[in-house]
C-alpha cells in the first residue's frame, strides 16, 4: 500500500494492512484489519462484524468521505441507520472555481418531472441510455447517460466540452448523497462530525504518538489483529481511567464551541 509516511517521497509501495476502528463515547468499541487499501469496501463488513459482536446497531453512522458509495448508503438505509458521511466532493463544492464551472452537473438545472438537465447555454441534456456498473464487491448500480442535443456553435463549448456534452449519473447515488449532505449540515451533524474527528482521529493519534506504536511487530492478518486488539484494550483502560479522574464518565460527546 501507499503509506502516508513516505520519507523517500517516491510513493513507494510497502506491506501493510488497512486498520479500521469504531469509536463511541471515546472508547474503541470495534476494530478489524483489512487487506483492501480502499476504505469504501470496508464499511459494510466492519458494521456487520460490529453488529455480530454487540447484537445492536448504532443509530448514527459518522464517516469520512472515503467511505461514500451508493452501496454503503443503501446498506445504512436498509438497516435504519442515519448516514453522516461527508461527500467526496465536499471540499471541491466549496471552491469558487467549482461553482463557476458550467460543465459540472451540480451547476446545471435538473428538470425532475421530465428527467433532463439544462446547461448554461439553455440547451437540454436528455436521456440517451441506461447502463449498469458492477463494483468490486459485486454491487450493481444503474447509470443514466444524458447528452446535449447539439453543442455545435455554443459560445460556452470551450469551457464545457469537446464534442456534445455528456453526463453519466447514478440517480440513486445522487439522491442518497443529498440526504447525507443535509444531515451533516444540521447542528447535530456538525457536532457528530466534529466528534468523529476528535474521537476517531484522536484515538489513532494516541496509539501512534503517545503509545509510540507506528508499526506492527507481528506478521500475518490474524497475528496483527490480535496485536491491535490488545492495544485497543490498553487504550480503553487508559481512557476509562482518564474519564474517572476528570469526572467525564457520563460525557459522550464533546460540545460545540460557542462564539
Amino acid at each position: 500500500m501507499h503509506m502516508k509516511d513516505d520519507p523517500m517521497r517516491n510513493a513507494q509501495l510497502k506491506p501493510g494492512y488497512n486498520v479500521q476502528i469504531g469509536v463511541e463515547s471515546e472508547y474503541i468499541i470495534g476494530m478489524d484489519i483489512y487487506a483492501d487499501r480502499s476504505d469504501v469496501a470496508t464499511l459494510i463488513p466492519f458494521l456487520e462484524n460490529l453488529h455480530n459482536h454487540l447484537a445492536i446497531r448504532s443509530k448514527n453512522i459518522i464517516a469520512d468521505a472515503g467511505y461514500e458509495s451508493e452501496e454503503n448508503y443503501l446498506y445504512l438505509e436498509a438497516n435504519h441507520q442515519k448516514p453522516y458521511i461527508k461527500p467526496s466532493m465536499y471540499e471541491k463544492w466549496k471552491k469558487k472555481s467549482f461553482k463557476n464551472d458550467i460543465s459540472k452537473r451540480e451547476n446545471m438545472n435538473y428538470m425532475e418531472d421530465e428527467d433532463y438537465y439544462i446547461c448554461a447555454a439553455n440547451k437540454s441534456l436528455k436521456v440517451q441510455g441506461i447502463s449498469h456498473k458492477t463494483s468490486a464487491n459485486g454491487y450493481v448500480s444503474e447509470v443514466t447517460t444524458y447528452e446535449c442535443e447539439d453543442c455545435t456553435g455554443c459560445r460556452y463549448k470551450e469551457k464545457c466540452t469537446k464534442g456534445n456534452r455528456r453526463l453519466q449519473v447514478s440517480k440513486k447515488f445522487v439522491e442518497k448523497r443529498a440526504i447525507s449532505y443535509e444531515n451533516i449540515k444540521t447542528d447535530e451533524g456538525i457536532q457528530l462530525r466534529m466528534n468523529r474527528s476528535i474521537q476517531v482521529e484522536g484515538a489513532f493519534g494516541v496509539l501512534k504518538w503517545d503509545h509510540n506504536f507506528t508499526r506492527f511487530l507481528r506478521r500475518g492478518k490474524n497475528n496483527v489483529k490480535t496485536e491491535f486488539m490488545l492495544l485497543c484494550f490498553a487504550y480503553n483502560i487508559r481512557k476509562l481511567h482518564s474519564k474517572i479522574q476528570n469526572e467525564r464518565c457520563e460525557k459522550h460527546l464533546h460540545p460545540l464551541k460557542t462564539a
